[in-house]
């Protein structure tokens, strides 16, 4: 029942970083080169907690565990 809601939340931190770093896309409109989007990316939070979130669902997805589990 964790792993569910580590997976729920990891897609959630997901979802709103990758959320955050589609609406950054429009720096790319006011002269900001690709590298200089990348540099600001990974400087915002925001734009971090996606690959946090995603870390989280990798490790809820292949961990293991016990086997005393129950799965639904």
């Amino acid at each position: 029942m964790i792993r569910f809601f580590l997976f729920m939340f990891g897609f959630g931190l997901s979802v709103l970083g990758f959320m955050y770093m589609i609406l950054y896309l429009n720096l790319l409109t006011i002269d900001y080169s690709f590298i200089e989007y990348l540099k600001f990316i990974f400087t915002k939070l925001e734009c971090i907690q996606g690959f946090i979130g995603f870390i989280i669902i990798f490790i809820t997805i292949f961990y293991r565990g016990d086997n005393n589990d129950i799965c639904l």
